[in-house]
C-alpha cells in the first residue's frame, strides 16, 4: 500500500473512521444456572472502569522552510518529569502574533506522556515505534479486554497529527501499527479457544457534512442516535476484514478519497476530520465453566482537520469556507472538553455539554464522555508560539475529563440457551411468514432479511458447537471403552500369573516330599 504525503519531512497525510457499535449478544454453556449466575455477577462487577483521558504531547521536528527561515525550537521536553515547556520566542524567527508576549516566561505543563519528535539523534527522540508503544499498544489490549477505545490526535494544521495517526509505508503510524499488531494476537487467540472477527469503516466530516470514504456513492449520510449505542452514522458501509493486508486496501481506499487541499501552512492539508473504526468481536470458549462469552469491542481512530487561521493559511473562497468549517467544530470540541473537564469540580451541577452543537462532538459523544477509554495526541509545532500554547492549552483540559468504561461482555446459561434457540426458531419461522406477506414492501424486507440472516448464524453456531461438542464426547467416550478394556485385560493377566504361581508353589511342594522320602 501507498500512502500520499504531505511533505518531504512525512508530515500530515489523511487518515480514520467510525461504525455503529452493535449491541453485543453472548452464550453461555453452564451445567448449573446458580454457578452461570454467580459467575456473570462477579464479572459484572469487575467490568467498570473509571479513568481520566490520557494525554500524550508530540513535538514534531522543523520543517524545511522553517529552517530556511531561521525559526528556533520554542519546545523542551522532560521525559523523566513528562513535562512539556514553552518559551516565549526572542527574536523574529519564530511566530507569535502579540510582539509584547516575547518577555512572558516560560509556561510548563505535565502530561502522561511529553514525546519530543525534534532531533533524530536525541537519546529520548519518539519515534513512530516508540509513540505506539506508549498509547496504541496499551489501548489495543483494553480492546481485547473488551473495552470500546478512542485515539484522536489534535492539533494546528501541519503539526504532524495525519503522519502520527497514518504515517508512511516505511515508517507508519498508529493506525497501521494498531491493525497489524491485532491480527498477529487473533492468530494467537485461535489457539486459545477464541475465534475473532474484525469489521472496520472509514468515513470523514467535511463541511459539517458525513461521508463515507469507502462507498462509491456520493450522497451526505446522516447522524443519528441510539439509546443503547449512542450516536451513529447511519447506512454507513462497514467490511469485514479477514488480514492486515485487507485492512490497508480500505485505508489507502479511504485516503484517497479523502478531502486535502494545499494551504500555506501545509501542501496537502487535510480538510475533513477522519474517522476509521475497528470493530472487534471476539467468541471466548471457557472449559473451566463450558460456558461461552462474548466481547465486542470497538476501536476508533480520529484524524481531527488542523485548527488555523485564515491570514495564517492564506485561504479564500471554499478554502475559506472549509476552514471555517473546521474551526468550528474544533471550537465546539473546545467547548465540549471545557464542561466535560469542569464537571468534577461541580458533581451537583448538571451542566449542559455541547455534543450537538457539531456533527464531530455529537459523534463523539460516546469517546469523549461516556462508555469509552479514550486518548488524546496533541501535535505541536516548535515554532508557531500562539497555536502551540492553544493547542497545549486544550490538552491541559482534556487532561481533566473521566470517562467510565465498561466491559461489553455477556453470558446466557444452558436451560436459557435452549429457550433461545427455540423462540430463534420461531421467530425464522415467523419471519419466513412476514417476508412471503411483504414482498412489495423492498425496505421492509431488506429489515427483516438482515435479522432472518443474523438468526439463522446464531442458530448455526449453536449446531456447530453442539456438533463439535458430541465429537469430543464420542471421543471422550472412547477413550474410555479402550482404557476399561485394557484395564480388563490387566487384571486378567494378573489373576492368571497368582494362580500359577500357586499351582508353582505346589508342585514344588510335592517335589520337595518326594525328594525327602
Amino acid at each position: 500500500m501507498s500512502l500520499r504525503l504531505s511533505s518531504s519531512t512525512g508530515y500530515d497525510t489523511p487518515t480514520t473512521s467510525p461504525a455503529k457499535p452493535r449491541a453485543s449478544t453472548s452464550i453461555a454453556n453452564v451445567s448449573q444456572n446458580e454457578a452461570c449466575k454467580q459467575n456473570n455477577s462477579t464479572k459484572k462487577n469487575m467490568i467498570r472502569n473509571s479513568a481520566n483521558i490520557k494525554v500524550i504531547v508530540r513535538n514534531r521536528p522543523l520543517l524545511p522552510r522553517e529552517r530556511e527561515n531561521g525559526s528556533i525550537c520554542l519546545i523542551e521536553m522532560n521525559s523523566q518529569t513528562q513535562s512539556t515547556i514553552i518559551k516565549c520566542p526572542t527574536d523574529s524567527g519564530s511566530s507569535t502574533r502579540d510582539a509584547t508576549r516575547r518577555h512572558a516566561e516560560p509556561k510548563e505543563f505535565f502530561f502522561d506522556n511529553s514525546l519530543n519528535s525534534t532531533n533524530i539523534n536525541d537519546k529520548d527522540h519518539a519515534s513512530q515505534e516508540s509513540v505506539y508503544n506508549h498509547v496504541g499498544k496499551e489501548f489495543l489490549d483494553h480492546n481485547l479486554e473488551g473495552y470500546h477505545t478512542c485515539i484522536f490526535a489534535y492539533g494546528q494544521t501541519g503539526s504532524g497529527k495525519s503522519y502520527t495517526m497514518m504515517g508512511t509505508d516505511s515508517d507508519p503510524g498508529i493506525i497501521p501499527r494498531s491493525c497489524a499488531d491485532l491480527f498477529e494476537r487473533v492468530e494467537q487467540l485461535a489457539s486459545k479457544n477464541v475465534s475473532c472477527t474484525v469489521r472496520v469503516s472509514y468515513f470523514e466530516v467535511y463541511n459539517e457534512q458525513v461521508r463515507d470514504l469507502l462507498s462509491k456513492d456520493p450522497r451526505k449520510l446522516k447522524v443519528r442516535e441510539s439509546p443503547m449505542d449512542g450516536p451513529y452514522v447511519e447506512n454507513l458501509s462497514e467490511y469485514t476484514v479477514k488480514n492486515f493486508a485487507d485492512v490497508k486496501k480500505y485505508l489507502f481506499q479511504g485516503n484517497r478519497t479523502r478531502a486535502t487541499a494545499t494551504t500555506n501552512m501545509n501542501d496537502t492539508s487535510s480538510r475533513s476530520h477522519a474517522v476509521f473504526t475497528v470493530v472487534i468481536k471476539q467468541i471466548i470458549f471457557d472449559e473451566a465453566f463450558e460456558a461461552i462469552e462474548e466481547k465486542l469491542a470497538r476501536l476508533r481512530f480520529v484524524d481531527l482537520a488542523g485548527s488555523e487561521r485564515a491570514n495564517s493559511t492564506g485561504a479564500t473562497g471554499v478554502r475559506l469556507r472549509e476552514g471555517s468549517n473546521i474551526n468550528k467544530s474544533l471550537t465546539t470540541l473546545g467547548r465540549v472538553i471545557s464542561a466535560l473537564a469542569e464537571a468534577p469540580k461541580n458533581p451537583q451541577r448538571k451542566e449542559l455539554v455541547p455534543y450537538r452543537d457539531s456533527v464531530l462532538t455529537w459523534l463523539l459523544k460516546d469517546s469523549l464522555g461516556g462508555n469509552s477509554k479514550t486518548a488524546m495526541v496533541a501535535c505541536i509545532s516548535p515554532t508557531d508560539y500562539d497555536e502551540t500554547l492553544s493547542t497545549l492549552r486544550y490538552a491541559d483540559q482534556a487532561k481533566k475529563i473521566q470517562t467510565v468504561a465498561t466491559v461489553n461482555q455477556d453470558f446466557v446459561s444452558a436451560s436459557q440457551k435452549d429457550e433461545v434457540v427455540v423462540e430463534m426458531q420461531e421467530r425464522i419461522n415467523a419471519l419466513e411468514s412476514s417476508l412471503m406477506q411483504s414482498s412489495n414492501i423492498k425496505k421492509d424486507l431488506e429489515k427483516q432479511q438482515l435479522e432472518f440472516e443474523k438468526i439463522k448464524a446464531a442458530i448455526r453456531f449453536y449446531e456447530e458447537r453442539a456438533q463439535s461438542e458430541e465429537t469430543k464426547r464420542k471421543s471422550i467416550q472412547a477413550q474410555n471403552e479402550a482404557i476399561t478394556r485394557h484395564n480388563k485385560m490387566l487384571k486378567d493377566h494378573l489373576l492368571f500369573r497368582r494362580s500359577l504361581q500357586i499351582d508353582i508353589t505346589k508342585n514344588k511342594a510335592k517335589v520337595e516330599a518326594l525328594s525327602s522320602i
